[in-house]
């Protein structure tokens, strides 16, 4: 089953996201937990969480994703600020457990002058402090483009973060095509080496979900522009082969292209016609 969804947002309740999943061709969707550019989070409504439970359960959904706001940083040189995302990542967790057994993903976060061994060793010890033997969620570190001091360039530095957090079985990764290609990795010519490479310092077992985004910036740019598929420097020929790849195939995708439902539902029937069964 191709498992294909988008960014929808959550502010009409969630049986009206999982509603508008199924009206645009999708049978999974990604949402911000909160404001993306605040910490406010909306009250719980157990009775709409339940009525997207059973949407999801007739509909045959892949699992959903929630995404961390933007303002999260648990590697910032500002105590406060590391307390916040702390404090965030645990609500949200604990909220994700009225959502049981689906994804939470978050960007690592930027160590703004501290280097990257400080700043990885700050986000492993918050997830050492959020993360629980018990929770259903499993956590997602997004790969990132490297812009600035932000950690997660690297494959090498995401491993290093999973490796010092105790309930690591509860850690994987969020692959963002966009984000590798700007880091420097060459997703259009060299897709089978990357995910070798993946594979041999982290491990594909911890790969669980797609961003699949085309990117405004060649690789090694280092911005983070996504842009529409098939629109900018990975193109539609390389989109075919990662969701036909037989180390990806299989996962979630989950669209963050800058669209409008139309938009969405465009490209979401797009990459049905070229997915093979």
């Amino acid at each position: 089953m191709f498992k294909i969804g988008c960014h929808l947002s959550i502010s009409k309740g969630f049986e009206h996201i999982g509603k508008e999943a199924l009206s645009i061709g999708a049978n999974t969707f990604q949402f911000f937990t909160r404001n993306p550019r605040g910490a406010k989070a909306k009250e719980i409504d157990i009775d709409d969480i339940n009525k997207l439970l059973k949407l999801m359960k007739e509909n045959n959904f892949a699992k959903v994703l929630a995404h961390a706001p933007y303002i999260l940083n648990a590697c910032s040189s500002k105590e406060e600020t590391r307390d916040l995302a702390l404090q965030i990542i645990q609500d949200d967790l604990m909220r994700m457990e009225y959502l049981p057994n689906n994804l939470y993903n978050f960007h690592p976060g930027s160590h703004v002058g501290q280097g990257v061994e400080v700043g990885v060793n700050q986000i492993a010890d918050m997830l050492n402090k959020v993360i629980t033997k018990d929770q259903t969620t499993i956590v997602l570190l997004e790969t990132m483009s490297g812009k600035g001091s932000e950690v997660g360039r690297s494959f090498e530095e995401l491993s290093e973060i999973i490796s010092k957090v105790s309930n690591n079985d509860k850690v994987g990764v969020c692959l963002d095509t966009c984000h590798i290609n700007d880091a420097g990795y060459d997703v259009v010519n060299k897709l089978d080496d990357i995910l070798n490479n993946f594979d041999k310092i982290i491990g594909l077992d911890r790969l669980y979900a797609v961003h699949l985004n085309d990117t405004m910036n060649p690789t090694g740019s280092h911005k983070d522009r996504h842009q529409k598929l098939g629109e900018g420097y990975i193109g539609l020929g390389a989109v075919e082969k990662i969701i036909n790849h037989e180390a990806l195939r299989d996962l979630p995708f989950y669209l963050e292209t800058p669209n409008d439902i139309e938009g969405y539902r465009n490209e979401i029937e797009i990459l049905k016609q070229l997915y093979r069964d």
